[in-house]
């Protein structure tokens, strides 16, 4: 496999550096607008059955829920410009093989190629899942 050039390197932190500021534009926004928290105010406030209740909790869970990915992607985006200011980007954590640039394209924060990603999917993706 051949290593990232400058061009591809270059597109790469462009596309990093647009996913950061949409994700924060993002979650600006949803902040901006929480105004749906009066909502969950009123549902909590006043004497309700165990359906007000339960859609209180839904909603608290969901908006919790959606700003934990946003951190998790703001995590993973931060930690692929480490890895460029270390000279790893585009480098399977797992192998060491290199990452190809379609792979980087698509996801610009992988850190496993294609085939580690897959086995670390199918050794960690049950966890957590219900098992019979």
């Amino acid at each position: 496999m051949t290593a990232l050039t400058q061009p591809q390197l270059d597109q790469l932190t462009d596309q990093l550096h647009a996913n950061r500021q949409a994700l924060r534009r993002e979650v600006r926004e949803e902040l901006e607008n929480s105004g749906e928290q009066h909502r969950i105010a009123i549902l909590n406030a006043e004497p309700g059955d165990v359906g007000d209740l339960s859609l209180a909790a839904a909603l608290a869970d969901f908006n919790v829920a959606r700003f934990d990915r946003h951190i998790h992607a703001l995590r993973d985006i931060d930690a692929a410009f480490q890895r460029i200011k270390d000279g790893q980007y585009g480098i399977c954590t797992d192998c060491g093989n290199e990452i190809g640039f379609a792979r980087l394209q698509a996801y610009p924060t992988a850190k496993r190629c294609i085939i580690c990603q897959e086995q670390y999917e199918k050794q960690y993706a049950q966890d957590g899942h219900p098992k019979m």
